[in-house]
């Protein structure tokens, strides 16, 4: 490896290391005391960073949320939307409807453990921010797109049960595991997440499937 590739790959470690930095910090701060409280300032000190070295990577607070939500719900930096990831495109291709159904549920826990609280963070300042609650509505219209491409799926399968249609259904589905419902019973009621699996799974299998 040349010394130009080499400082390459040293520059792009350098960044990927303080956008984690930046991430971390603000996911913190952001969880603890609300998007509309936390400022970039408070980011930047607690990141360890410079302010100009936030700015240059992150232009607004909207644009550092955003980039944490996304990295949160996706487990990591590629630009690969959910729909696209093999969690929600392999059940898809599963012929077993139960194991579909089980391993989309699975998916959806593993993200919102990721990602529930940021999410949450983004549902209260859409109250007060109107990016915020366009950026919420975009979420929740994406997400239910997804589940009515999987309830489709089941319903061209005969796979749902007697009088429920896909779009019905993809209703059902996105209420059950909905950042709304695991607020409730992880957070509000204490519930541990084998606890918080184990209805999940069992109350999808029984609004669903025959």
């Amino acid at each position: 490896m040349g010394k130009r590739a080499y400082r390459s790959d040293r520059r792009e470690a350098d960044a990927a290391a303080t956008r984690a930095a930046i991430r971390a910090a603000a996911t913190q701060l952001f969880i603890e005391q609300g998007y509309a409280i936390t400022t970039l300032r408070q980011v930047a000190k607690e990141a360890g960073v410079g302010e100009r070295t936030l700015y240059a990577a992150f232009a607004s607070k909207f644009d550092l949320y955003h980039h944490c939500l996304d990295v949160a719900i996706s487990g990591d930096e590629d630009p690969v939307a959910v729909r696209d990831r093999p969690g929600m495109t392999d059940p898809l291709a599963e012929p077993d409807p139960a194991a579909a159904l089980t391993a989309v549920v699975d998916y959806g826990i593993e993200l919102l453990e990721r990602a529930g609280d940021l999410i949450w963070v983004g549902v209260e300042a859409a109250g007060a921010d109107e990016r915020m609650s366009e950026f919420s509505r975009a979420g929740r219209r994406e997400t239910q797109a997804v589940m009515l491409r999987f309830t489709t799926t089941l319903a061209e399968r005969d796979a749902l049960r007697p009088g429920l249609d896909a779009a019905r259904a993809a209703d059902v589905l996105h209420l059950l595991a909905s950042p709304h419902t695991r607020r409730v019973l992880r957070r509000d009621l204490g519930w541990r997440v084998e606890e918080y699996r184990e209805w999940l799974q069992g109350a999808a299998a029984q609004q669903l499937l025959p």
